[in-house]
Formats: structure tokens, C-alpha cells, sequence
């Protein structure tokens, strides 16, 4: 494993005394919302208790209004909608939630999934060819578009409006259509711009419910699909994706989407205490393996079914893909690693780009986010076919992995994403000169203490402080996620209680307990095989962790899952 910094946040701790008596909390809580902000009782009321009157009118998107006003003319001309959706979760629930939303309001609408490796990402000509063959006369994009200048104007050209709806970052310029929602316009003066493309969707769907004086509850009722949406694509989980995600999780715990059902099912947790992270390790694979191994339009299927049998069905033939597709993956991800490793020079490289002929382009992603937690640097994972590569890029906090692609665009057929996250194409015969430029970028931006992962700790707690009280304020905290992190924890000089043990396909999981007096905690660190040899040696440990709920099978236990582990005398 990678070493690392492990950094204990600052804690004021004339505010912690401040809300220790503003609330009677022990010292441990009351440290955790100072550093959340939830410092006085307006900030705990809009965090504990969300509330659907606290989300910003959708109007406040630019756009919004000449959309709505262009889809409610649609709809009284009864004229035909094509939703346009995208192969990963956050454009399948998107398509699947306003498909849902428009059949309740009895609208004629279709939707199409593009094929990752037939029509690639986003807005594709064949996929217009279809909305002009079913008699469309609006496309609505979910989770795409922003940058689909040419087949806007094909469209335009045969006579089919385009309405926009995305979250990724525009260009200078966007498309000339009827509307273009985005929070991540220039031009948005939108309140909040970490919505998905779920959420974007989501929010004409509660503009269009105003607009017709409906019961908004006809939007809420897809907020299960949103949350899948804001999950997936690792939004930041404050504001009103915290809001949306909240209702959301009620949603998917009552089991009301039938295919979502299913699909939990097959992963044989339990419904009622589902959270954002079981949704993202179990369920959004699921999802995501329909576009990267075959049609993703079976997930939208799955997700807007009101049977069962047929819901079933294609949740157990999802679940079978999922497990091809981690196959696929291990051999990608194995071939990767030993490129790195055999090749001396990526030692010296702030960033890792590789290539191979037949490399799946539906896997790439995934095999470039681990290569990027196991070595901490910017990677980029390109499938090549017929002298062209789709690859797909991670990054790290300190390098935007978009604006480095800019700065490479003229090498590049097409580029676009976040931050985070981003995805190109591009010509065999450039690879070289691309690889070295974005080389050279990253090592301009990047000194050597960025490549060291921090862990960045909220507290150092005992074992004796975790108690019913502490647990209960865990859960009222959660949903957890990017902006509302899980508390991290430190506790130093533990005991290894027994002999640990070993788990997984790979056996590189590690479970074993820690022990300081009387308290003693079941501990689980997957991929922790590097640590095995400090919690057999007898020696005190000191240990950084997350405080969760096991829930497997039907049991729930409490669990430390550990993130560092360091000899206590070191």
C-alpha cells in the first residue's frame, strides 16, 4: 500500500464548547458538527430534518421557463417526446425518471439509450434517425448534449426541437436549441451546481408540476431514481442533493420501484436499510454493466417495469453481466499494473497513461479509477480499435483533469467530463505526442507531496466513546458522501484481540478486532493484505476508521472499517 499522510483536522474549540452547551453534547458530537458548520440550531434544523420547501425554485435555471413553455405546447399538440438519455446510471435513471414522470401525465414519449461502442457518448446522429422515424418533434437530453453542436443542427435539419438537459462542464459556447439546462452555465446565476444529471432532470420535472398546477408529488414519487443518479456520479451530498437524497432513500426503502426492488434483491441486502455506499458497491454496478458489456436500455427497462416476473428477470440476467464484467475487469486491471510496474520510468512520472489494442472500452473506467487510488496519480486508460482509442481519465484534488485535456485538445477528436472524471477519443497515430504532452502538464502542476494520499481525520476518539448516543448521531448524519463525508476516526494503542482473518476471492480483505480495556470492535479492511504483518506482531497499533453498520444477510453489526493502520511506537 501507498504510505500516507495521515492529518488531523483543526478543531476550534471555543465552538465546540459553545455547542456542547447550546445542546448538552459530549465532546466527540459536538466536535463533528463544529467542523460540518452545524454550529447553531437554524444549521442543524436544515441539516437533520430536510425539507422539500428548502430546494430553490427551478426557475432559477437559466432556460428553464422557454423549455417548460416549449414542452407543454408539445404536450397539448399531443405531439410525440424522445428522451435521450446516457449508458452510465446517471443518465439511465435520468431517462428513466422523466420517461416515468411524462407516461404518469399520459404524454406520447419514447426514450433511447445510446450503445457505448455503436453510437459512443452523448447526442449521436443515428440516435436522431430514430427520434425522426417514431414521428418525435422534441428530444430532451439526460446527462448529455451540452457539447452536441453538430447533432443539434442535424436534428434542426430535420425539423426536431432539442431541449438540453446536463450537468458537465460546457464550453465557451453552447448549443443553439430551445433550451440549455445547466447549472454549470456561465451564464447560471443557479443557486446550487452540484446537481447530476438525474437532479437536472428532476428539477424540469418539478417546473413542469408548477407550471400545469400539479401535485408536486408527482416528481417526488421518481426522487429513488434521482438518488441512484446523485450517488453514481459521486455529487456532493450537502444542499439539495442532501435534500433529494434523503426522500430518495425513503423511496428505494419502501421497495414502491419494482425493478430497483429486484435488483437490491439480487444483491441480498436489506431494502429497509439501504444507504448511499451499499447503493454504490452493490447496485449502480448492476446498472452500469447493461451499457458497458451490452444495451444499456435493459437497466431503463428494469426501472420503469410494473412487473415483476419481467423486473426479475432482467435483474438476474444485470447481476450475471456484472459478474462477466468483473472478470473482464480483473485481467484489464492485472495487465495494467504490471505495465506500471515493469516500466521504470512511471517511478519518476507524475501521471500514468496506457494503452492497449481490445482493451474494453465499457471497463476502462473502472480499471482507471483503481490504478489511480493504488498509485495516487492523474491515469488515463485507453481501449484502442481500428486505429482510433476511447479512453477514460481520474484524476486526483489537486489537477482538473478537463482543463488538462484543453490544453491537449488539438490532439484530441473529443474530450469532456469533470474535474474528477472525464473521458476522450483520439487517433492511434497521437498517442505518443499525447501522452508526453499531458506528461509534461501534469508535471508542471503537480509537485511530489501531492502524490501522497492524505487521510484527514476529524477526531482522535477511545474506544469507550463509541456508545449508543455517538451511533445513533452517525445515522442521523448520514446520507453520507462527497461534502458530508463519513466522521473519520483515530484511536491509538489498540490491541489485535485473536487472529485475524482473511477474506475475499483474493484474500485480501482482513477482519479481525481491537481491543482498549474493556471495548472491543469487530475491524474490517478490505485490500488491507499489505497490513497483515502489524496486526500479527503483538505490537500496540494505532488505527484511522469509519464507525459503520454491517448490514448482510439479514444481520446487522456494528464495524470499524479501517483506513490506516500505523505501530503505535513509530
Amino acid at each position: 500500500m501507498l504510505e500516507t499522510n495521515w492529518h488531523i483536522k483543526k478543531i476550534d474549540l471555543s465552538q465546540v464548547a459553545e455547542i456542547i452547551k447550546e445542546f448538552n453534547l459530549p465532546s466527540p458530537i459536538a466536535t463533528i458538527m463544529s467542523q460540518r458548520g452545524l454550529v447553531n440550531r437554524d444549521h442543524t434544523s436544515d441539516f437533520f430534518y430536510p425539507s422539500k420547501d428548502k430546494l430553490y425554485s427551478p426557475f432559477l435555471l437559466i432556460d428553464m421557463e422557454v423549455a417548460v413553455e416549449k414542452i407543454i405546447e408539445i404536450i397539448n399538440r399531443k405531439n410525440k417526446i424522445l428522451i435521450y438519455g446516457d449508458y452510465d446510471v446517471d443518465g439511465v435513471t435520468s431517462t428513466s425518471m422523466l420517461y416515468s414522470f411524462f407516461k404518469s401525465l399520459e404524454v406520447n414519449v419514447s426514450y433511447y439509450i445510446p450503445h457505448r461502442d455503436i453510437d459512443g457518448y452523448g447526442l449521436s446522429k443515428r440516435g436522431i434517425d430514430f427520434a425522426d422515424k417514431i414521428g418525435a418533434k422534441l428530444i430532451i437530453t439526460c446527462d448529455c448534449g451540452i457539447n452536441a453542436f453538430n447533432q443539434i443542427e442535424y436534428a434542426k435539419d430535420k425539423m426536431i426541437n432539442v431541449i438540453v438537459t446536463d450537468h458537465h462542464k460546457p464550453e465557451d459556447k453552447i448549443p443553439n436549441c430551445i433550451a440549455v439546462i445547466n447549472p454549470n452555465r456561465k451564464d447560471c446565476n443557479y443557486p446550487f451546481k452540484g446537481l447530476c444529471g438525474a437532479g437536472v432532470a428532476f428539477k424540469l420535472t418539478l417546473a413542469i408540476t408548477e407550471a400545469l398546477s400539479l401535485d408536486s408529488k408527482i416528481a417526488w414519487k421518481h426522487a429513488d431514481l434521482v438518488t441512484l443518479g446523485i450517488a453514481a456520479d459521486i455529487m456532493p451530498l450537502i444542499n439539495e442533493n442532501r435534500i433529494i437524497a434523503h426522500f430518495g432513500l425513503e423511496k428505494i426503502r419502501s421497495g414502491d420501484n419494482i425493478g430497483l426492488k429486484s435488483l437490491i434483491d439480487t444483491s441480498k441486502l436489506l431494502i429497509e436499510k439501504i444507504g448511499i455506499g451499499q447503493i454504490n458497491f452493490w447496485v449502480s454496478p448492476k446498472i452500469n454493466a447493461a451499457g458497458r458489456l451490452g444495451e444499456a436500455s435493459r437497466a431503463v427497462k428494469l426501472l420503469t417495469s410494473d412487473n415483476p416476473y419481467y423486473a426479475l428477470e432482467i435483474a438476474n440476467d444485470l447481476n450475471k453481466e456484472n459478474e462477466k464484467r468483473k472478470s473482464i475487469t480483473e485481467i484489464m486491471q492485472n495487465e495494467s499494473i504490471a505495465m506500471v510496474e515493469n516500466d521504470n520510468s512511471f517511478k519518476s512520472k507524475k501521471s500514468i497513461v496506457l494503452y492497449k489494442e481490445g482493451w474494453h472500452s465499457g471497463i476502462i473506467g473502472i480499471v482507471a479509477s483503481r490504478l489511480k487510488e493504488l498509485y495516487n496519480k492523474p491515469t488515463i486508460i485507453i481501449g484502442l480499435e481500428n486505429g482510433t482509442g476511447k479512453g477514460s481519465c481520474r484524476s486526483i484534488p489537486q489537477l482538473d483533469m478537463v482543463d488538462t485535456l484543453n490544453s491537449c485538445s488539438d490532439l484530441l477528436d473529443g474530450h469532456g467530463g469533470h474535474p474528477m472524471a472525464a473521458g476522450l477519443t483520439i487517433k492511434e497515430s497521437k498517442l505518443d505526442e499525447f501522452i508526453e504532452r499531458f506528461n509534461l502538464n501534469c508535471s508542471s502542476q503537480l509537485n511530489n507531496k501531492d502524490l501522497v494520499p492524505n487521510i484527514n481525520i476529524d477526531l482522535e476518539i477511545s474506544m469507550g466513546d463509541i456508545n449508543m448516543r455517538m451511533i445513533n448521531f452517525l445515522k442521523h448524519m448520514e446520507p453520507y458522501g462527497p461534502k458530508n463525508p463519513k466522521p473519520v476516526f483515530l484511536s491509538k494503542k489498540l490491541s489485535v484481540d485473536g487472529i485475524p482473518k482473511l477474506l475475499g476471492k483474493d484474500q485480501r480483505t482482513i477482519k479481525f478486532n481491537v481491543k482498549e480495556k474493556e471495548s472491543i470492535f469487530e475491524s474490517i479492511g478490505f485490500n488491507m493484505i499489505d497490513e497483515y504483518e502489524k496486526l500479527i506482531s503483538q505490537r500496540p497499533i494505532d488505527m484511522v476508521y469509519n464507525i459503520s453498520e454491517n448490514h448482510w444477510k439479514g444481520k446487522t453489526s456494528l464495524q470499524l472499517e479501517v483506513k490506516g493502520i500505523k505501530y503505535s511506537d513509530v
